[in-house]
This record gives structure tokens, sequence and C-alpha cells, in this order.
């Protein structure tokens, strides 16, 4: 028997209305385009969810509120939680209420920018971005922290210092003894207030100051802490 749309509408068990009302909008280029990007379909559906939650205003939902809705485990989501930010399509901030009170939050901007901003040397800069990761966790000897990896996103996103740089400042601490994430960011803060944003660059800067200390041991007794840090790595036998 034919029917019309009136008559369909009213034989169907569900409310249209409320599956029209009960929608999220997701950007289409995510669905076409997180393979290119190096995002598996699990990583996308764990995004969509933390992106779900986020429209409803849970900012910063738990492993347990996102397993529940998922078909793999807490330490999986765990671990695609770590990789994606990693990865730089996720991060990690912070948040002021009402009451000032500073809490978590995810934030998908790192992906949507990825999506939609075009960056020369995209596939170069996010081999060299991994490359850190990787090369902190093995002077560490251990898996970074969600603070650690936002730490060094915001290095690199935030600060704009290049990876060969943030390398070198790790380098630099390791060879002191003084392996945390403060003293990095110390020696990255100091070359930048030198104007100092490449490695070239602290190449440079060190070799001055060697022959000023060569030259004269006076002129080498007026540098300050800061100085005499850059001039106990040898920039100029490194190519990294």
């Amino acid at each position: 028997m034919k029917c019309d749309g009136g008559d369909f509408m009213q034989n169907q068990d569900f409310n249209i209305e409320e599956i029209l009302l009960n929608q999220m909008t997701v950007p289409s280029k995510l669905l076409t385009s997180y393979a290119s990007l190096g995002i598996n379909e699990s990583e996308v559906m764990l995004l969509l969810h933390i992106y779900r939650f986020i429209q409803i205003g849970n900012d910063f939902p738990t492993l347990d509120e996102l397993s529940d809705h998922l078909t793999f485990s807490k330490d999986q989501s765990s671990q695609m939680i770590r990789s994606l930010i990693q990865k730089g399509f996720l991060s990690i901030t912070h948040v002021k209420n009402e009451h000032n009170q500073l809490s978590e939050a995810y934030s998908l901007v790192p992906l949507w920018k990825k999506l939609f901003t075009t960056i020369k040397n995209e596939q170069t800069e996010e081999q060299d971005d991994g490359t850190i990761f990787i090369l902190f966790e093995q002077e560490f000897g251990r898996p970074l922290s969600p603070f650690e990896i936002e730490t060094i996103n915001h290095w690199l996103d935030e600060d704009y210092y290049e990876p060969s740089l943030i390398k070198a400042a790790l380098r630099e601490a390791v060879l002191l003894s003084k392996l945390n994430f403060k003293y990095i960011d110390r020696i990255l803060r100091n070359w930048e207030k030198k104007g100092i944003k490449t490695v070239q660059q602290a190449r440079e800067h060190s070799r001055t100051f060697r022959n000023y200390q060569t030259n004269t041991s006076e002129q080498g007794s007026k540098l300050s802490d800061e100085d005499r840090t850059l001039l106990q790595y040898n920039w100029l036998e490194s190519d990294d």
C-alpha cells in the first residue's frame, strides 16, 4: 500500500525531531583526511568522543567516562591520548573557572589547525617534531608525562623554537647533569633573550665567548652563569 510522507512519519516508532536535535557537527575534512594525517579509526573515534564531551560541557573527561563509550580499554585509551598529544593532534590546557580556580581541559585546536592550515614543509616538520619526544624519553629513561609533552608542544607551537634548538638545549642539560624541564626551559629562554633562534647562532655565540676566554682569563671571569652554560658544550663538533 502506498503512503505519503506524512503517513510514513506517523507510522515510525521513533521521533524524527528527536533524531534531528540529537546531532553533533563533525568537519567532513576530518573524515576524509584523517588517514593522510596519520590517524587511525580508533584514534578518530576517541577524538570524536572527547569532542562530544567538550560540547556538553565536560572539558576533561576521565578515562572511565571515555571507555564507557568505546570498545577498547582504559589503558589503550590512555596510550592513544598520549600518542595524539605527541603527534600534535590534541593538547591539555589550563582554564580558570568562575572562582579563579585552575583546572585541566582537552583542546582540539591542534587538530583543527592541522586540518585547515597549510604549513610549509609540513611533512619534514612533523618528522622533526616527532623525534623530539623520542629523544626526550630516551634521555629521561621513561615515558613523558602529559604536562611534559604539553611543554614541548608549547615550545614548538607557541614559542616557535626550532626542533634542533630544543634538542640542543636537551643535550646541554644532559651534559650538565641538570636533566629537568625547568632547566631546559631556562636555557631556551636565555637563548631567546640573546636573539639566538638556531643551533648555528648558538654555535656562533659560543665561539665568541670561547675567544674571550682564550684572550684573557679576566674577561672570562666576567661571564654570567648562563653564558658559562653555553661554553660547556662543544657546539662546533655537532651537526644536529
